[in-house]
């Protein structure tokens, strides 16, 4: 069993940053890959990026490539996402998971992944 915890949300202006983190524990957090998921009202889940487990290969979604960043302290147990030029279309409730695996993949696909915070609220206003 693995235990995530999210922090580091809150609201920002347009253009403004944001980093979040999300504490591993219970388990080798080595042997997870992490993702960062966000959902809005009426919306689906979606991918907002991925890291392996050994941090080598990370992944974003198109809308936020080149502003947000995946990494990973194994020393800390914790994956951040800082969020830089933040738009409000940003918006959204967004979640740690952890998918157990020994793949050196990163996963997009929500349905895959094994263990989820509970939510972190992120809102960018205009």
């Amino acid at each position: 069993q693995v235990q995530l915890v999210e922090s580091g949300g809150g609201l920002v202006q347009a253009g403004g940053s944001l980093r979040l983190s999300c504490v591993a524990s219970g388990r080798t957090f080595s042997n997870y890959a992490m993702g960062w998921f966000r959902q809005a009202p009426g919306k689906e889940r979606e991918s907002v990026a991925a890291i392996n487990w050994s941090g080598g290969s990370t992944s974003y979604t198109n809308s936020v490539k080149g502003r947000f960043t995946i990494s990973r302290d194994s020393a800390k147990n914790t994956v951040y996402l800082q969020m830089n030029a933040l738009k409000p279309e940003d918006t959204a409730v967004y979640y740690c998971a952890a998918k157990r695996t020994a793949s050196i993949s990163v996963f997009v696909q929500w349905a895959t992944y094994d263990y989820w915070g509970q939510g972190t609220q992120v809102t960018v206003s205009s």
